[in-house]
C-alpha cells in the first residue's frame, strides 16, 4: 500500500517562508543557531507577506472609491471598505506580534514559555511562531478567559 505525500497548505506559514518542517537531530540543543535561523526566516517571510498585503490594500482602497448614486450600492461599498480596514488593523497587530517575537530572538528569550519558562516546542512554534506560552499554560489561560466571560 502506497501513501501519498502530505501536501503543505498554501496558507501555511512554513510554505510562505519556503521552508520545510524542522527535524530535530539526536541530542540537539534546544534553540540552537540552526533553529533560531529557521524561525527568523519564517517570521521575516510572514512579516513581508503581511506588509505587502497592507500596502496593496492601501493603494486599492483609494482607487476603488466611486460615488454610487444608489444608496444600497454605496452601503455595500462602505461595508467592503470597512472589512478591508478591519483586516488591515488585524494584520498590523500580527506585525507587532512578529516584531516582539523577533526582539525575543535577539534577547535569546525565544522558544520558552513566558509563564513557566519551559520549552514551547518546535512543532508548536512552527504552527504559531509568535506563541509565548506552552500548550499547558495556554490551555489554562483559555479556561480562565472562559470563566471570566461567564
Amino acid at each position: 500500500m502506497k501513501f501519498k505525500k502530505k501536501k503543505i497548505s498554501s496558507l501555511s506559514i512554513l510554505s510562505i517562508a519556503k521552508v520545510k518542517p524542522y527535524k530535530n537531530k539526536k541530542n540537539e540543543k534546544y534553540m540552537n543557531k540552526k533553529q533560531i535561523n529557521h524561525f527568523k526566516k519564517i517570521l521575516e517571510a510572514w512579516k513581508n507577506q503581511i506588509e505587502k498585503k497592507i500596502n496593496y490594500e492601501k493603494k486599492n482602497i483609494s482607487k476603488e472609491q466611486i460615488n454610487f448614486p444608489d444608496p444600497i450600492d454605496r452601503a455595500v461599498q462602505e461595508e467592503e471598505f470597512n472589512l478591508k480596514l478591519q483586516n488591515n488593523a488585524r494584520n498590523i497587530k500580527i506585525i507587532k506580534k512578529i516584531n516582539n517575537t523577533l526582539k525575543k530572538i535577539e534577547l535569546n528569550d525565544f522558544g520558552y514559555c513566558s509563564s513557566c519558562d519551559i520549552k514551547i516546542g518546535i512543532k508548536r512554534l512552527e504552527a504559531r511562531p509568535t506563541a509565548n506560552l506552552c500548550i499547558d499554560c495556554k490551555t489554562l489561560s483559555e479556561i480562565r478567559e472562559k470563566q471570566i466571560i461567564k
